[in-house]
């Protein structure tokens, strides 16, 4: 068990989002977690990481208009070097969900241009280090990257970040001794291959800020993926995009709706991603090479989450955005080809 405390500054990434930063927030923890014991291969890969849930509370330093944050967030925390001494740094990666307590409403929080809707994404990276104080308590300093946004499901969307220092305390809550992990440990998620042609095709929706109007997002990619070992996957692709909102920019620009491929926008991307047994976190950076008009960015990135399953099928959940704004989530299937041995 794990209690912290994190304050921190909130990044106006924007400066229409300037009158909302009025003080340092802060970030109060409880988490449980517990440690893997090495029974599989991913286990080993990743120095025997701890997996676990955090339950956090945000003071966002501003009541009236931005009120708090409630998240609840499942994590590993992934040890840097192989062995366990009194100072090991650590990076954690977590996705979750964050209720907000005062979000945007035309008439009674009309300032509040960067969180419109209750329920959000919550996404957090950490760093930090494990100092052991002795065998039952460990104490983690660190920092931390936190985003809130809901990718536009409801608008004004501009989203939260923070970046903040922590400070956490670690309780052995159990005194039994973990089983010894056998000594050929479950490998099934080892890469068939080194190379990869990944398909994957997704949807997802968008909000126009002018009229609140819910609009579709289609997205196809294709990829073609280095595995470099079991935990590192590099990546350069091209997304075909099909977006109901870009061709009302369009239409609003030239009075005429796009026809053929000017309804697309297509771009280039590289990418890595970090592997934990089957689930994969994939941070991606492209740029537009086609598209007819500029309504918002030329820059379009992604962070996301994919489970790879042993017989090439893909699950996707990503977040798009164009610079720092998140303009839509990404539900997706696809499928991946082995090739070579």
């Amino acid at each position: 068990m794990r209690v912290s405390f994190s304050p921190g500054i909130t990044l106006a990434h924007r400066s229409t989002i300037n009158h909302l930063v009025k003080g340092f927030p802060q970030i109060y923890g409880l988490e449980l977690s517990k440690p893997t014991l090495g029974n599989k291969l991913w286990h080993l890969e990743n120095n025997l990481p701890d997996v676990g849930l955090s339950f956090q509370f945000l003071d966002f330093r501003n009541r009236e208009q931005l009120g708090y944050a409630i998240a609840t967030a499942p994590f590993i925390d992934i040890p840097l070097n192989q062995k366990v001494k009194a100072s090991r740094l650590v990076f954690r990666l977590s996705f979750g969900v964050a209720y907000m307590t005062n979000p945007f409403d035309p008439i009674t929080n009309h300032k509040n241009n960067a969180i419109s809707g209750r329920f959000n994404a919550f996404v957090q990276f950490k760093w930090f280090w494990h100092l052991y104080l002795n065998k039952n308590l460990r104490m983690e300093p660190g920092f931390n990257f936190t985003h809130s946004s809901n990718a536009r499901a409801n608008v004004p969307n501009l989203g939260l970040n923070m970046i903040s220092m922590g400070l956490g305390l670690n309780f052995r809550t159990s005194s039994k001794t973990p089983a010894p992990a056998p000594q050929q440990p479950d490998s099934n998620t080892r890469n068939r291959t080194r190379n990869e042609l990944m398909l994957v095709a997704s949807t997802g929706f968008t909000r126009r800020i002018h009229n609140g109007e819910m609009l579709p997002c289609n997205m196809l990619s294709l990829s073609y993926q280095r595995n470099v070992r079991n935990t590192h996957k590099f990546s350069a692709g091209l997304d075909c995009f099909y977006d109901a909102n870009y061709q009302i920019d369009y239409y609003n620009k030239f009075n005429t709706y796009p026809q053929g491929m000017q309804q697309l926008r297509m771009s280039v991307r590289l990418g890595y991603s970090y592997n934990a047994g089957r689930i994969s976190f994939p941070v991606e950076l492209g740029y537009y090479v086609y598209q007819t008009y500029v309504p918002d960015a030329t820059i379009v990135s992604r962070l996301g989450i994919r489970y790879y399953s042993k017989s090439g099928l893909v699950a996707h959940f990503g977040l798009r955005t164009h610079y720092a704004v998140a303009y839509n989530f990404e539900y997706g299937l696809g499928y991946r080809y082995f090739i070579g041995k």
